[in-house]
């Protein structure tokens, strides 16, 4: 048998398995090379993994999501989806397919059972299934399926998301806010707030202040978005500084968070008008937040599936390796995520930026209070997001 010191040094793992195995050896790992880079090429190619979260998938695997299996919508010659399909980088991470809402028709068991091992906000782990059933049922009106309808095909959504962020504060944006088809606010007691300018959509995030800032912040909501646990913490810890109310305007839609089963819980109660039946928040009262009682159609619910969507292919954070149980995206994320992936034009009012240190938290603060990161969001993650977005011309980021 030939003795492996007879192989040079810098050749010796070729010597080895040509003494030991032969040509055979050579052939099957050859072509086992070969079987792995064209898996690599294939996962790739179907948009599986980024080269930006490669890194990522170092940490941990990409879990599937529910996609849907009707055929993407038609949308109008200025959509940024258009910009989206002609950019390698950006068709590789966005999927149009993922529902953004869940709703009665979405609650079926193929669901129930991918997402039953996922925890909250991504799933329904340890969740009674008769409880998501029950809240998922009442969401019966067509309009919980979707956030708007378009009024004729070729009609392009123009949407501004619209956050706390001190960058606000003198904008005199108001206006343009305003002017936009739809605009979306959120709540989010940790977070700076968001922005967006694009659309006929407007999204707030973060406690919802008006008066005296009508003109750097506008006075128009089309959707309103928060989980309860920040809800009900804005309205206590913002009561000073004039959040005293979520806003109101006819025919708002008040999208659901799921972080928690309280959330489900609170919905329930909202739509059938009753008091909440369990703790932590039994007794409240829907009335108590919304000061009337909406129709079913208002209430809308980012589905599981979504948030785990957005999760993987956009912040994927190093902080879910060390706070896996409390990162989530922030509500001011999802709600700008949510219009980019509804609207047609989006502009983003509020949210973080390069020069963050420049500005107050929020632009209703009296006194200059630095932004402040918490574990549970990775906020400088989702200020680079906004920054590449806006330079690929995927949104429109306010910036001073």
């Amino acid at each position: 048998m030939k003795s492996f010191s007879a192989c040079p040094n810098r050749a010796i793992f070729p010597c080895i398995y040509r003494t030991r195995c032969g040509r055979n050896m050579e052939l099957w790992f050859v072509r086992s090379f070969m079987a792995l880079c064209v898996c690599f090429v294939c996962w790739t190619s179907l948009g599986l993994i980024s080269s930006r979260d490669w890194s990522a998938f170092q940490r941990d695997t990409e879990v599937s999501w529910i996609v849907s299996d009707t055929a993407e919508e038609e949308v109008p010659a200025c959509s940024l989806r258009y910009i989206i399909k002609k950019d390698d980088s950006l068709r590789k991470i966005f999927s149009f397919l993922v529902p953004v809402l869940q709703w009665h028709d979405s609650f079926i068991y193929s669901h129930w059972h991918k997402l039953q091992n996922e925890p909250l906000p991504y799933g329904w782990k340890d969740q009674p299934i008769d409880e998501i059933g029950r809240t998922l049922s009442l969401l019966s009106h067509p309009g919980n399926s979707r956030l708007f309808e378009r009024k004729t095909p070729d009609a392009c959504v123009r949407c501004a998301v619209v956050g706390n962020g001190g960058i606000l504060k003198g904008s005199r944006q108001g206006k343009v806010i305003d002017s936009h088809d739809y605009v979306f606010r959120n709540r989010h007691s940790s977070d700076q707030a968001t922005f967006f300018q694009s659309s006929t959509v407007q999204f707030w995030v973060n406690g919802a202040v008006f008066k005296s800032f009508e003109d750097d912040v506008g006075t128009k909501t089309s959707f309103y978005g928060f989980t309860t646990n920040t809800l009900e913490n804005s309205l206590a810890a913002y009561y000073e500084d004039g959040f005293k109310e979520v806003p109101r305007d006819p025919g708002i839609g008040y999208i659901f968070i799921p972080a928690q089963t309280r959330d489900y819980t609170m919905l329930a109660a909202a739509i059938l008008r009753v008091p909440v039946p369990s703790r932590p928040d039994k007794g409240d009262r829907p009335s108590t937040f919304f000061g009337y009682y909406p129709e079913n159609h208002q209430f809308k619910m980012i589905h599981p599936t979504f948030i785990q969507y957005v999760t993987q292919r956009f912040l994927k954070s190093p902080q879910l390796d060390d706070y896996r149980d409390v990162y989530m995206p922030s509500t001011g994320a999802l709600m700008l995520l949510t219009a980019l992936h509804t609207c047609d034009q989006v502009s983003a009012y509020g949210f973080i930026t390069d020069n963050y240190n420049n500005f107050s938290d929020h632009y209703y603060d009296k006194v200059m209070k630095p932004l402040t990161f918490y574990a549970n969001h990775d906020m400088k993650m989702e200020g680079q997001l906004w920054k590449q977005l806006h330079s690929h011309k995927v949104l429109w980021l306010y910036q001073r």
